[in-house]
């Protein structure tokens, strides 16, 4: 029998299970091997000049301004180290408005003049690149004939080698600007809100400090970011055009066993998939990314990988080069990586929970509450300055997720809903409410749980649950933003975090500096904390954020319900957004608008894509699928008439009927998508014109889906023309 590609492919599973890939693991150990890579401070130490090491330490320590006179030395050193690792090229690697990361490679060889060349980088090159600025998203701020753009070192974020198989190249990452100054990336805003708040931060502390303790000098947040991923054959994904245009399927039918049975979740990991993990891993390792965890995720197929936390301009970029790495890696191996937020319909999609706190140079999280959270003033501060800041911009951090992709996966499948809402836990809520209502405090007491086997230890019971159904759970010592989708940059939702705690930590300070000086002692900041509270306690939710229930009681509450990315991008431009990134330095009014429109073509653009394909697919695979199905059918009941006359045919003109009524009905489906793209909205205005395009467009996909999905469970398996759920979701 002559196999179609897809069985062929299919086939070819079963001896991929068997062999696996393998994966040569150096001799060196996991500590010799951690950060290898990476121009850290133990290479800094080796290769620069005491005075130079120690002028860089503070930079990158205290956030000190780079003194110029070091670039130089700072240079020729980095060049030094990279050469002796076998670098050829450097590259300033940075973050446009894409998603994804961009570079320009450039060699360190210089032409000497007498034939010979020698290996140069000089510190004009290290601390400033010129990319082109308009090839690149810019919302209006760059055109064609405004080409050019800037890239400057950003010294908090080490450099690092990238290796391919010919070369190895030193990566250098850094911020993206056009000529006129205007950002046009995710890292320097993510820079500057840092700045904002340490400002702000440090002005409180100050403010409620004893007599006689230590100035902090330096407030920034950590973040840990948990990345959720899924996994698939490499063949059946180039069977798949919807999953190689548009990262998921347009089309499926619903496989016999999807996740149903709960078996997937931290399950013993199929051995060619740790091939991959244990390779990820050790290249992470090199590359100074602390990854901890990696396990099963809940959906067949899926996986999660998570590392320690780290300031958040380092793990942003990590989590950049994390992503890169999992497509590179995963074609090793004979994998296809997809971070899309929805590969499959119908099973759990993937995020990348953000977990976020704030520390001090002293080495203090000021979200830890200790045992006594209502003695804890640091803590209480924060906390209260925190959740007055996300009920105050629920629409800033709603937008901040806001994405084609996201929209599959909220509201289910342990993704939160749109509503924006805190999840404190029983203990910390109690606390809470007993503070605005002026009662008694508790100690935070986990307690300890024993299982009733006296082999088994007692264990620490925490002091809180887990909620997988809240947005923006406090989980011990911090929050976890559990909105952002797997395949977006997580600079945006940090950066936007870090401004409204800023502005929310300016206020407190404001009120607190009103205050006589003995009442700052005598309860003053106490009663700021509890009328801070009291106002926005609305923001505050212990229970199941599914249930319908809370959908009415959200709208109670006046919290705002943005439930696709149109109605999110839509609440962005008002005056009080643009005035408050304008406000802290952030983003000017401009940069501001301009990502505004950058986010909505975004948006718009993948919509269009993914109309095209999947008339392109209905159209050219499952038409013909449907017609050869009809044909065959139609013969074998001509066949069967012919045979043997008084027959009973009525199965068989049944299953006929039904086909060709689809055939029917896709052709109409297939034309109504193809009008609606020829005719999109006119609408200048770019939030706008994306609710008008998702109104046209979404309906007509889903109509045309429900037709494909229905036929594919009628076609014969043999005529089928694209690798089905069943063969897409299975691993081994």
């Amino acid at each position: 029998m002559t196999l179609t590609p897809r069985q062929a492919a299919v086939r070819s599973l079963a001896a991929k299970a068997t062999t696996g890939e393998r994966v040569s693991i150096p001799e060196e150990s996991i500590t010799e091997t951690y950060g290898a890579f990476v121009f850290n401070e133990a290479a800094q130490r080796k290769f620069l000049p005491g005075n130079v090491y120690k002028k860089l330490r503070r930079t990158i320590n205290q956030g000190e301004t780079l003194d110029p006179s070091i670039a130089d030395s700072v240079a020729n050193a980095m060049k030094n180290w990279a050469v002796s690792h076998g670098a050829t090229h450097y590259s300033h690697w940075f973050q446009p408005m894409t998603g994804s990361t961009a570079e320009k490679q450039d060699s360190f060889i210089t032409p000497t003049g007498t034939g010979t060349a020698i290996l140069e980088f000089s510190g004009k090159e290290l601390t400033q690149g010129e990319p082109d600025a308009s090839s690149l998203p810019s919302g209006g701020i760059r055109v064609t004939f405004e080409a050019r753009g800037y890239t400057a070192w950003d010294p908090l974020s080490p450099a690092f080698l990238r290796h391919s198989p010919n070369g190895v190249t030193l990566t250098i990452p850094t911020a993206f600007c056009s000529w006129t100054g205007d950002a046009l990336d995710t890292k320097t805003p993510l820079l500057r809100s840092n700045a904002a708040l340490d400002v702000q931060a440090r002005r409180v502390l100050d403010l409620i400090s004893e007599p006689g303790e230590a100035p902090v000098e330096r407030v920034y947040t950590n973040v840990g970011a948990e990345q959720e991923f899924f996994l698939i054959d490499r063949e059946l994904f180039y069977l798949r055009p919807d999953l190689m245009a548009c990262g998921r399927t347009l089309f499926g039918a619903a496989p016999p066993k999807g996740q149903e049975q709960d078996d997937h979740y931290f399950a013993t990991t199929p051995g060619r998939v740790m091939a991959f993990m244990q390779d990820l891993e050790r290249r992470l390792w090199q590359l100074g990314i602390p990854i901890k965890t990696r396990h099963n995720e809940v959906a067949p197929a899926q996986y999660e990988m998570a590392p320690i936390f780290e300031s958040v301009t380092v793990a942003c970029d990590h989590n950049m080069l994390m992503m890169d790495l999992l497509h590179e890696v995963a074609r090793v191996h004979g994998l296809k990586c997809l971070l899309h937020e929805k590969p499959y319909r119908g099973l759990n999609g993937s995020g990348k929970h953000n977990n976020y706190s704030v520390g001090t140079d002293q080495g203090h999280n000021l979200l830890d509450p200790g045992t006594n959270p209502h003695d804890n003033l640091r803590f209480m501060i924060f906390l209260t300055a925190l959740i007055a800041a996300v009920d105050k911009h629920q629409d800033l951090l709603r937008s901040t997720v806001a994405s084609a992709g996201n929209d599959h996966r909220l509201g289910a499948h342990e993704a939160p809903p749109a509503i924006i809402s805190i999840f404190m836990g029983s203990d910390l809520q109690g606390v809470i409410e007993a503070l605005i209502s002026g009662s008694d405090q508790a100690k935070l007491e986990g307690g300890k749980l024993h299982l009733g086997v006296s082999s088994l230890p007692y264990l620490p019971r925490d002091t809180t649950d887990r909620n997988r159904t809240s947005p923006f759970a406090f989980t011990g010592n911090k929050f976890e933003f559990r909105a952002p989708g797997s395949s977006q940059s997580l600079a945006y939702p940090n950066y936007v975090l870090n401004t409204i705690l800023a502005e929310s930590l300016e206020i407190m300070a404001e009120q607190i500096e009103a205050l006589p000086g003995a009442e700052r002692k005598s309860g003053g900041v106490q009663n700021i904390i509890r009328k801070t509270l009291t106002q926005h306690q609305r923001i505050l939710f212990p229970g199941d954020n599914y249930a319908d229930a809370w959908t009415a009681e959200a709208e109670k509450r006046g919290l705002l319900n943005l439930r696709d990315t149109p109605s999110a991008l839509g609440v962005l431009n008002t005056p009080k957004n643009v005035a408050l990134f304008a406000k802290y330095d952030v983003l000017s009014e401009r940069e501001w608008l301009s990502r505004t429109a950058i986010v909505s073509e975004s948006y718009m653009e993948k919509l269009r894509v993914e109309a095209r394909v999947a008339v392109d697919m209905a159209a050219t695979l499952f038409l013909p699928a449907g017609l050869r199905a009809q044909h065959k059918t139609a013969d074998s009941l001509s066949a069967a008439r012919g045979a043997c006359k008084g027959l009973n045919l009525e199965v068989q003109i049944n299953h006929l009927t039904k086909i060709a009524n689809l055939i029917s009905a896709l052709q109409e489906s297939i034309d109504l998508l193809r009008e609606r793209i020829a005719n999109p909205p006119a609408e200048d205005d770019p939030v706008a014109a994306s609710k008008l395009l998702a109104a046209g467009l979404i309906p007509a996909m889903a109509q045309l889906r429900g037709v494909v999905d229905s036929l594919e469970t009628l076609v014969a398996d043999d005529l089928w023309p694209v690798p089905k759920y069943r063969e897409l979701i299975t691993v081994h």
